[in-house]
């Protein structure tokens, strides 16, 4: 951690404030324990901090004031080609050579799964200990602000967005068919049982992939965000988080790498969703009867389509255009939510979700670090499908979800970031799969037995059958379809904001145009992989894409803990100095107009006083001295 002699300089027409700073004290430091390694505060000067009322100009200037490289078109070059570069030749290579791409991809997730399972499971672990354990430990008390800023949002918006960042694609796609697949046609090997032991093991599977794994990871990045921004002053940006270890190297080539490789985890992360996404809406369009039949045709004019709504989106502003379709999306989702769970079997799905979440905890840890070791060939497939494809996603989307949750998280503590963002969004995947997954299984072992048509679950279209049989199911059918259409342009609107803000250096106004870019190449992106190998293809980017950003994931744990533990020693030095002051004040106050005899007689009854005065006697062992002293050297 840098202190304000090793910061940049504030532009010149200001002079540096700092509300919520803490002060040295003098020479009182050194002799109440100070620390003169200390940086006298962990903030910026204010005059570098963004403001709201800032103007764009005046954002760039105080970007390159903290060292941020801008060139022409208020992008950062260093950043910005060299992602775009190598993102167009993937999408090229795909595009002309669809069987060598298919192979490559198929090899890299076959050599990843082979070989590296295992470092997946254990960082994915890691993560969730290393939350945990911030949380709960002094740590957490550190406020992601300055130490008098209160939240920006209250509870219930916080709580929202955090539910609008943990709904997606993913959880529409997956909801009815992941838990009904692990039950049915493929278990995960090595699971034994009848039907009902089945259907439990995989709801609570299904939990671990959308619960507290995957938001340990946003945890971690979106902390470590947070506190750059909103505790130092820093830009939004990755290379800022890693700061506590690399200093002013995140300003060079250093700070350029991970900024990039932020970059392909994003748009590799999106166009996973998106491919999934469109998947899901051509099976609901060949289910109410829309189309005939789906080929890659129909995907890819589907792309073109979301992407130009996307892209009016992007070019009509957030204000203007994502928050109006996420409000939608939220309430559509809710919409199908609650009729599922009070149309369908209401005490089965309440049963279901109690239930679950009992066998989510009882084989939590076995879950969490089971590898396949013991059932080799066949669990490779399995977990290359699945689990360790689902640890790669979550990697490779992380940036784009850490950011978001950093710009809502102003005014939190450390605690709350954490609990909010661990528990919340699990909760809600919990009763979504709950419902979502508890009617197709209900429907399966219970009912029309339907799902399962020649050994196989069709996941992007199970959604529509389960929809079909409520009352209106065909409006309900169509809710669906607008549901993963929204998601798919929100998820494109954000996605590409959060790139351009990497590409530009941080700035929070990205330029319209670059932004129209970077949701044009998702699109691509997405239909490429779909043409070079479909499921399989986005699966194998998504962890090629993870691997590299995970070491960094690794680097910014170590990097907050660094940090957060500087910061707590500045508190508590800060702590230290004011109850200092109060009882020096408060003695002073007694001196004046006494004499020194009879302030020195009422000393044992300031209970202050007595606070600062150790009057114990030494129990040391080390204090009990034999019958031959030992003599000083």
């Amino acid at each position: 951690m840098s202190s304000d002699e090793r910061s940049p300089e504030p532009p010149a027409d200001e002079t540096p404030e700092s509300p919520g700073e803490l002060s040295p004290q003098g020479e009182f430091t050194a002799v109440f324990g100070g620390d003169p390694n200390l940086p006298d505060t962990v903030h910026l000067h204010r005059a570098v901090h963004i403001e709201e009322e800032d103007s764009d100009e005046r954002i760039t200037a105080k970007l390159r004031s903290q060292g941020v490289h801008i060139g022409r078109g208020m992008i950062s070059p260093r950043v910005f080609w060299p992602s775009l570069i190598v993102i167009l030749g993937v999408v090229a290579f795909a595009f002309f050579w669809p069987d060598a791409a298919d192979r490559a991809f198929g090899s890299v997730q076959g050599w990843i799964v082979a070989n590296l399972g295992w470092y997946y499971m254990l960082i994915i672990g890691a993560f969730i200990a290393i939350a945990v354990v911030i949380g709960l430990s002094r740590l957490g008390r550190i406020r992601l602000g300055l130490d008098d800023d209160e939240p920006e949002f209250g509870v219930l918006s916080w709580f929202a967005m955090l539910f609008a960042a943990g709904m997606g694609i993913g959880l529409v796609f997956y909801g009815v068919g992941e838990p009904l697949t692990y039950a049915t046609v493929d278990p995960k090997p090595g699971w034994q049982g009848d039907e009902a032991e089945l259907a439990g093991l995989a709801m609570a599977q299904t939990f671990v992939h959308w619960g507290l794994h995957p938001w340990s990871i946003y945890a971690i990045i979106g902390l470590s965000i947070a506190y750059a921004i909103h505790r130092r002053g820093r830009p939004v940006s990755i290379r800022w988080a890693l700061e506590p270890l690399f200093g002013d190297r995140v300003k060079g080539w250093t700070g350029d790498v991970i900024d990039i490789l932020a970059i392909f985890g994003t748009v590799f992360g999106v166009a996973t969703s998106l491919g999934l996404g469109v998947q899901q809406i051509s099976a609901g369009m060949a289910e109410i009867g829309v189309v005939d039949r789906v080929d890659n045709t129909l995907l890819v004019i589907l792309i073109l389509v979301i992407t130009f709504i996307a892209m009016a989106s992007v070019i009509s502003g957030v204000g203007a255009g994502m928050k109006w379709l996420s409000n939608i999306n939220l309430s559509l989702a809710g919409v199908l939510l609650i009729s599922l769970l009070l149309l369908g079997p209401t005490l089965f799905l309440f049963q279901t979700f109690t239930e679950s979440i009992g066998l989510y905890l009882a084989n939590f840890m076995g879950m969490t670090f089971d590898v396949g070791a013991f059932q080799r060939g066949e669990a490779t497939s399995w977990f290359a499908n699945w689990t360790i494809f689902y640890w790669g996603w979550w990697i490779s989307w992380s940036p784009f979800v850490g950011i978001f949750i950093a710009r809502i998280s102003r005014g939190r503590t450390v605690r709350q970031f954490i609990a909010g963002v661990l528990l919340v969004p699990t909760l809600v995947g919990f009763l979504w799969f709950s419902v979502m997954g508890g009617s197709g299984l209900f429907r399966q072992l219970f009912g029309a037995g339907d799902l399962v048509q020649d050994g196989e679950v069709s996941v992007e279209s199970a959604l529509f059958q389960i929809l079909g049989d409520l009352p209106w199911g065909t409006v309900f059918s169509v809710v669906g379809i607008l549901l993963v259409a929204i998601f798919f342009i929100t998820s494109s609107d954000s996605g590409s904001l959060v790139v351009d803000m990497l590409a530009s250096g941080g700035h929070p106004n990205p330029p319209t145009w670059s932004r129209v870019v970077w949701a044009v190449l998702e699109g691509l992106v997405a239909i490429a992989l779909l043409i070079a190998g479909g499921l399989q293809s986005l699966q194998a980017a998504a962890l090629a894409t993870a691997l590299p950003f995970s070491v960094i994931l690794l680097l910014m744990s170590w990097a907050t803990i660094r940090a957060l533990r500087v910061d707590d020693k500045v508190l508590e030095r800060a702590e230290r100095m004011e109850r200092l002051d109060r009882v020096t004040e408060h003695i002073a106050g007694h001196v004046t107009g006494r004499l020194a005899g009879d302030f020195t007689q009422n000393l044992t009854d300031n209970s202050e006083f007595e606070s600062y005065v150790d009057t114990r006697i030494d129990y040391r062992l080390s204090r009990s001295k034999g019958a031959f002293p030992r003599r000083k050297p």
